[in-house]
């Protein structure tokens, strides 16, 4: 078992294959070890888009700013009602209320704060299907009264099926190195003895394509946007045994 070891070393140093591998002679073990890490990528197009859309209000009492507010997101909702965004897919982000005060100069020329009313804020989270009609919804809803775009993504409903898919494919990647490497060396591969997914302390991080937060203009046209796509990665450390020679 020593020289199948030796052999699959000595094929890992003439090969210089891309992935991670290692072998162990199989001293005082039953059997010797091939260890590598597979890896694995993929793009897919998002099936969602999220967007932050909310109105300011200034008001001279607190309710006047915030039925100010809510008129506004209340139009909102029903904007959204239009087009057939489903209950599921919205939800309130953040409501706030809070005193303003300007600068007013005194005689002695020094400036001291005074009350000016009350501004509130309304968000709502809007989650759309067809992607294609997120640039006429924010238009729209900065006609109906909107005046803040906080902010827009693109994901996936079902993230866990992209990342068990390209575990899967990393999973795939290391037996194929493993069966390179025993090809190589003159053996046999046998069964897996381990498998750890991520290959390291930390799993490589999942990007999302979304365009950087914004503040919204008014202008008439549909806000230009791009999805662009997802990229899940993995990867998979695997060890397979040697098989024992008939």
């Amino acid at each position: 078992m020593r020289r199948a070891g030796a052999a699959v070393l000595l094929a890992l140093s003439l090969l210089g294959l891309g992935g991670e591998a290692r072998a162990e002679d199989g001293a005082g073990t039953a059997e010797g070890r091939i260890s590598v890490v597979g890896r694995a990528r993929s793009e897919v197009a998002p099936d969602f888009a999220a967007v932050e859309i909310g109105v300011e209000v200034r008001g001279a009492t607190p309710a006047a700013a915030l039925d100010g507010a809510s008129i506004a997101a209340k139009a909102l909702l029903a904007l959204a009602a239009e087009f057939k965004v489903p209950d599921a897919d919205l939800g309130t982000s953040a409501v706030t209320l809070q005193p303003v005060t300007r600068s007013v100069r005194q005689a002695d020329g020094s400036f001291t704060e005074k009350p000016d009313g009350y501004r509130a804020a309304n968000t709502v989270r809007v989650r759309l299907a067809d992607m294609g009609r997120l640039g006429d919804l924010m238009r729209r809803a900065l006609d109906g009264g909107a005046n803040r775009i906080d902010g827009v993504g693109f994901g996936l409903r079902d993230p866990d099926a992209a990342e068990s898919a390209v575990r899967s494919a990393a999973m795939k990647d290391a037996r194929v190195q493993a069966e390179r490497l025993a090809e190589a060396a003159g053996v046999t591969l046998g069964r897996v003895v381990s498998i750890q997914s991520p290959a390291t302390a930390s799993s490589p991080p999942i990007a999302f394509a979304a365009p950087a937060p914004m503040r919204a203009k008014r202008g008439g046209a549909p806000v230009p946007l791009v999805a662009g796509t997802i990229e899940t990665a993995a990867d998979v450390a695997a060890t397979f045994a040697i098989a024992p020679r008939p």
